[in-house]
């Protein structure tokens, strides 16, 4: 009796640990969650609520893969939030049909990049593509920086990407004074139009899967992997742990701009005021532990972070339609993100006992 007791609890606590240490893990607990969260909120299931979760996705999923990448370096990027919000800012001012003298007339750029007949670009059949580059040139001009001091100076990356995000951010308020700017051209808007089927999906899931593919089929996803676990023996194996830095936080600002583009175009705004709050910092973090990427560095993959964002895109839908005050949703969210930690300490040491 005492031998199958213990027999039965052997096999509980393994399928327990394998349930842990499983790559589908946060898909299976996004699912459970969402059947035992429908009963409660029948909205949930809503076709009306479902295409808002979706329109939720797509821009943070494209901001999370970039974060993923810099997590499996065992680093962090505070300055992508600062990044959307300076690229939403020029990219509006470049693109706007007009401008409220009233609002914009003691802007530094005043009768330089903005006037009362709109940016640089208004009216160009050039203005959105030609805005949209500037926007990843600006976006990838921050990531690059940030790598480089990273990787040359050896300042830790939460030090750095601080210094980024406190900076760029201000610098974006500061160049419209706080005000959004407005009147974008319809062929900008278009690109956050449609929750199932539109450009939002198309532009983020084809983001993700070329991330994917660098992380798992190019020489520099070993690096990255191999940069993330010892970058100290990597550097002696011949890997050039410099440029892998470098690179890797030039890809974060660039997917970062990425969701920026989504969510300006969402909008129908050039928004400098996505870097003054912790909200969306603290959505883009949150997602990408929770699926799974170590914040220890060496483990990650982007399906993982597919997982967490459906999870966190979920829970924050769900958090909103029982119109939990604010302070409550957040404090909910900060629980997830520490319970996901506690989670990533604990798949660790059970992969070590496994190995």
């Amino acid at each position: 009796m005492i031998s199958s007791n213990s027999n039965s609890s052997s096999g509980v606590t393994g399928f327990l640990r394998s349930l842990i240490v499983s790559e589908y893990f946060v898909l299976l607990l996004t699912a459970l969650l969402f059947l035992i969260l429908w009963p409660i909120i029948p909205r949930l299931a809503s076709p009306q609520n479902l295409a808002n979760i979706a329109s939720n996705v797509w821009p943070l999923l494209a901001i999370a893969v970039g974060q993923t990448l810099v997590l499996i370096t065992a680093g962090i990027d505070l300055s992508q939030i600062a990044v959307i919000g300076l690229t939403s800012t020029l990219g509006g001012m470049l693109m706007t049909s007009a401008a409220n003298p009233v609002l914009f007339d003691k802007t530094p750029l005043w009768g330089v990049l903005l006037s009362e007949n709109g940016g640089l670009l208004s009216g160009s059949p050039l203005a959105v593509p030609v805005a949209l580059l500037v926007m990843l040139l600006v976006g990838a001009l921050i990531g690059f920086i940030n790598g480089l001091v990273i990787a040359k100076a050896k300042i830790p990356a939460f030090m750095m990407t601080l210094v980024s995000l406190i900076f760029f951010s201000s610098f974006a308020v500061y160049l419209t004074r706080a005000e959004n700017v407005a009147n974008l051209p319809a062929g900008f808007l278009a690109l956050g139009r449609g929750s199932f089927i539109g450009f939002p999906l198309l532009i983020s899931l084809g983001l993700t899967v070329l991330i994917a593919l660098l992380l798992q089929r190019t020489v520099f996803g070993r690096w990255l992997y191999a940069v993330g676990r010892n970058p100290r023996a990597a550097e002696i194996s011949g890997v050039p742990t410099d440029r892998v830095l470098i690179l890797t936080y030039t890809l974060s600002a660039v997917c970062a701009t990425v969701g920026g583009i989504l969510y300006s175009a969402r909008l129908g705004l050039g928004r400098p005021g996505f870097g003054q709050g912790f909200d969306l910092l603290l959505d883009v973090i949150g997602a990408t532990v929770i699926g799974g990427t170590s914040l220890f560095g060496g483990r990650g993959k982007i399906a993982w972070t597919v997982y967490g964002v459906l999870l966190f895109v979920l829970l924050s839908n769900a958090l909103n339609l029982l119109n939990l005050s604010y302070f409550t949703v957040n404090i909910v969210k900060g629980a997830f993100i520490l319970a996901a930690a506690l989670l990533d300490v604990a798949r660790r040491r059970l992969l070590a006992v496994a190995v």
